[in-house]
């Protein structure tokens, strides 16, 4: 899953959100440094990613893009899925998104020393073109996809996958909205075991 995913599947416990969100960031045991709270959450999202990887739904999904862009599908169907979270957040949450990711991006601005220092780069681009809010557009997540394929520089010209989306909107929008509830459950589970 990616971004808004990762943060709303931690709940509203601040140090799981932020760990959740940082964990990319964060590579082996480097996760002891941080306070505990915050290892948790990086700890989460490491399950969640593990699950996802191997769910056979999700599977499905990457199945339909790996032909044109390899092993760089799951990260576009991370994407994609965060699409359809945010396009249809009211079904899974009251709080509207935008409310949402306003208190996210306070909590970072709050929390801000500890976040590792790619992500404090990337932070006030993230926040000025509020990426987490343009996730519901397709507009958006051709954005996003632009982005990538820069930071990928253009090994599989990640930006077309846009049409796939386009394509196939319906096949990949029902794998996420079997997929999902699972993952809530999932995700529910890990949090109460850590």
């Amino acid at each position: 899953m990616n971004f808004l995913a990762h943060i709303y599947l931690s709940g509203d416990n601040e140090d799981l959100i932020l760990g959740n969100f940082i964990a990319d960031s964060i590579k082996g045991k480097k996760y002891l440094r941080y306070p505990h709270g915050v290892q948790k959450g990086i700890l989460l999202h490491r399950e969640i990613d593990s699950y996802t990887d191997s769910h056979p739904l999700v599977k499905r999904s990457t199945a339909k893009l790996h032909k044109n862009y390899s092993h760089y599908s799951g990260v576009i169907v991370d994407i994609f899925y965060d699409h359809f979270l945010a396009s249809r957040w009211e079904d899974y949450s009251s709080v509207p998104l935008e409310n949402f990711v306003s208190n996210f991006y306070k909590l970072l601005q709050q929390r801000f020393d500890l976040l590792p220092a790619p992500i404090q780069n990337f932070l006030p681009y993230m926040v000025s073109e509020n990426w987490l809010l343009s996730y519901a557009s397709i507009d958006g997540i051709a954005r996003i996809l632009y982005q990538m394929n820069i930071r990928t520089k253009n090994i599989v010209q990640m930006d077309k996958a846009v049409n796939d989306l386009k394509e196939h909107y319906h096949d990949f929008s029902n794998d996420f909205q079997e997929f999902f509830p699972e993952l809530q459950k999932f995700s529910e589970a890990k949090i109460a075991s850590l």
